[in-house]
């Protein structure tokens, strides 16, 4: 696969058996990693678990909408290779259509994923079992809302939400932000600012997923959705910062780190402290789900 890259500047409660890697496609040759086929087991949103000695445990989260469909896995990635995809059991309100996850600051195994009508989940992880503790609304936004991409980020001790519309062709994307309390999962008055790329240039969601670095420099990817069998593309932009009181600042001209031909990538994740390992998870529709560390 050919890869452009600018530098990362400074990255009802059902347990479903997932199919291990060994029973799925043989993995891509350009470096992705199959956790499924077909339409229900892409990767709409991700996070790290646990990392280290070249291993790493990921949470991943499926917009599935059907009873009975699996809204969470565990996925353990050894060397860079996909080693074991474990269906997570959803106890509690069930979700439907998942876009993002992540990690609760300074609480262990407390999660919250989003929904694209921009509905919360807050959960514990336990074992392999997803507990609902509270749900919660994001504040409103524009009409025709479509949200998928969710992050934390302290920033001089304040903790701010942000979160993105994905806008689409002619529309841009939205991208929120907000203080957030943790005790109530509440927010405070929202800014916003709205984003558009310039690639992928058909069926583009301009915001797939965002994710917020060490130091708060905004990610952003892109897709190019055409239907269910692709032709897919993606691209990751550093959008611009996130400042102390909380509203994002675009770059004048962002900068496009990486391009991703054939994949429609919906889930990112910093893996280190300066971002310069990224571990993105694709919803590629009837084509599955994949991982790969960039």
């Amino acid at each position: 696969m050919k890869r452009t890259y600018l530098g990362i500047l400074s990255a009802l409660a059902v347990a479903v058996v997932v199919p291990p890697p060994a029973a799925q496609a043989a993995p891509a040759p350009d470096g992705w990693e199959t956790i499924g086929d077909g339409m229900t087991s892409g990767a709409s949103g991700i996070a790290v678990l646990s990392q280290g000695q070249g291993t790493i445990d990921a949470l991943v989260v499926r917009d599935n909408k059907k009873t009975g469909e699996n809204r969470a896995a565990r996925v353990r990635i050894a060397g860079g290779k996909v080693a074991g995809v474990d269906a997570i059991t959803w106890s509690g309100e069930v979700p439907v259509d998942l876009e993002a996850v992540e990690a609760v600051p300074g609480r262990a195994g407390e999660y919250i994923a989003l929904a694209s009508k921009g509905k919360g989940f807050h959960f514990k992880l336990e074992g392999g079992t997803a507990r609902v503790l509270k749900t919660f609304p994001l504040p409103e936004g524009k009409s025709g809302d479509n949200y998928e991409g969710f992050a934390l980020k302290s920033v001089s001790g304040k903790l701010f939400a942000v979160w993105a519309d994905r806008g689409q062709d002619s529309r841009p994307a939205t991208l929120y932000s907000a203080a957030f309390d943790l005790a109530t999962l509440s927010f405070g008055k929202p800014a916003s600012v709205e984003f558009r790329v310039s690639y992928p240039t058909a069926n583009v969601r301009h915001a797939s997923d965002v994710e917020i670095t060490e130091d708060n420099r905004v990610l952003v990817s892109s897709a190019s959705d055409p239907g269910d069998d692709g032709p897919f593309d993606s691209a990751v932009y550093a959008a611009g910062t996130l400042g102390a009181d909380g509203a994002i600042t675009l770059a004048g001209s962002p900068a496009r780190i990486g391009d991703f031909p054939g994949h429609k990538i919906e889930a990112l994740t910093c893996l280190s402290v300066s971002c310069d390992q990224v571990l993105y998870g694709t919803d590629d529709e009837a084509h599955g789900g994949w991982v790969r560390v960039v």
